[in-house]
């Protein structure tokens, strides 16, 4: 350990969050949480017994830096995002896939049920994940099972210790129906996305829309629920603060400094077209608040006006998009597209004084392709001069770029693969 090191080290809060071992280049390396920052991060530095990767890895740390959050579990959901972002090396090469999990709830069933797996398939289960931290989540789900009971297995009709427990619906003693079970597992869903301060503020709002109409259970059942929730923060889960500390994401900050905004974007908005030979034609818009996935503000879009002519689509889901005012509007925009996208779009938004740039990738989706930025001389709002700005695939905003991008795409593909399903059973 250099001593700039040793000294930055020593400022280690006792708080969790999400550290970043460097390289002497920057770069980060290891991505990892903690409930105890000051704790965890110290331990790669004694001399404890390590095992031979682990010593490799500790060889190359040249610094570390960390982002402080509410709670372990909001550093869960964070590491999870930063890998995703910065792919680093040693989380590849120190992990052992039996950590990868993800939450896989069977929405598709009439009495869904939750279990966790390593290996999502395309079998209609809705999942949610990847978490690095398989035991931590799992215990988090199990928390919140007091709140929104769920089914461990298949639904087969019969009652069980669970059912004594209140730990399922109740379906097969007639305590609830399997409708109201699945309406139940939507704010499950939404809470474990991170919607959770608007689920909050709706089981508010239904608990006092309901007793005044006199519908008393119903008003008891969202009473329940909100109460619920907020005790179960206080314990081990949620915050009512953004999760990211925006001022920490290096990406935000020199995105800032790039497109001459006033502050860094703290909601991105993502777009991407997906078709086949002009058929089921679907737009997806993804949004990033703080640099990170927020999945409960994501929507989809099916095109109508145009067919094989991606400009068009991209005119057409911006101009709806535009539409919902009930939607926070973004403070960036990013196309999948280049000049021409991006001077399509500029007309849409220039009013609005939202900033549009595009990512020009000659339709190349891989990961591995090259990050050109498609900018607006003004930051996209009263020029159609446009300037190309390749970017190294190691900065903070490369990987943030191609982050979005490759969720977008990814989002788009899912839908407009359900549409073609649709069609072929038509």
């Amino acid at each position: 350990m250099n001593e700039r090191l040793k000294q930055k080290l020593s400022k280690l809060p006792a708080l969790p969050g999400v550290y970043f071992h460097k390289n002497a280049a920057g770069e980060s390396i290891y991505v990892g949480k903690a409930a105890v920052l000051k704790n965890r991060v110290r331990q790669y530095f004694q001399k404890s017994a390590k095992d031979v990767k682990t010593q490799a890895l500790v060889a190359e740390i040249f610094d570390t830096d960390w982002i402080v959050v509410d709670t372990e579990m909001d550093a869960l959901f964070l590491e999870s995002e930063m890998i995703k972002r910065y792919m680093p090396k040693w989380n590849i090469l120190l992990r052992d896939d039996k950590t990868v999990s993800y939450i896989r709830i069977t929405m598709n069933e009439e009495v869904p049920y939750i279990t966790f797996t390593r290996n999502p398939v395309d079998d209609r289960a809705t999942y949610i994940g990847p978490f690095y931290g398989k035991t931590a989540v799992e215990r988090a789900v199990r928390s919140l099972r007091r709140i929104f009971p769920y089914y461990v297995r298949p639904y087969d009709g019969k009652k069980n210790l669970d059912t004594d427990l209140g730990l399922t619906p109740g379906v097969e003693v007639g305590r609830m129906s399997a409708a109201d079970y699945k309406r139940n597992l939507r704010k499950l869903i939404r809470y474990l996305e991170g919607d959770r301060e608007k689920l909050l503020k709706d089981l508010e709002r239904t608990m006092k829309t309901e007793a005044a109409a006199g519908n008393y259970e119903l008003a008891a059942e969202a009473r329940d629920q909100l109460f619920g929730l907020k005790e179960l923060k206080k314990k081990i889960v949620f915050s009512d603060k953004e999760f990211l500390d925006i001022s920490s994401d290096q990406a935000l900050l020199e995105l800032q400094r790039m497109l001459g905004l006033e502050r860094p974007p703290r909601r991105i908005e993502g777009y991407d077209i997906s078709h086949q030979s002009g058929t089921n034609t679907v737009a997806s818009m993804v949004v990033f608040i703080n640099g990170a996935s927020a999945r409960s503000e994501y929507r989809k879009f099916k095109i109508r006006t145009s067919t094989n002519d991606d400009l068009k689509s991209m005119i057409e889901v911006i101009t709806r998009r535009l539409k919902h005012k009930e939607w926070e509007y973004p403070d960036l925009i990013l196309l999948d597209g280049g000049e021409t996208q991006v001077n399509a779009v500029l007309p849409l938004v220039e009013s609005l004084g939202i900033p549009v740039i595009g990512r020009d990738k000659s339709g190349d989706h891989s990961r591995s392709a090259g990050v050109v930025l498609v900018i607006p001389e003004d930051a996209g709002l009263r020029t159609r001069r446009l300037r190309h700005l390749k970017l190294s695939s190691a900065s903070h905003v490369a990987r943030l770029i191609a982050r979005i991008d490759e969720e977008a795409h990814r989002f788009a593909i899912t839908y407009h693969s359900l549409l073609k399903r649709k069609s072929m059973l038509r």
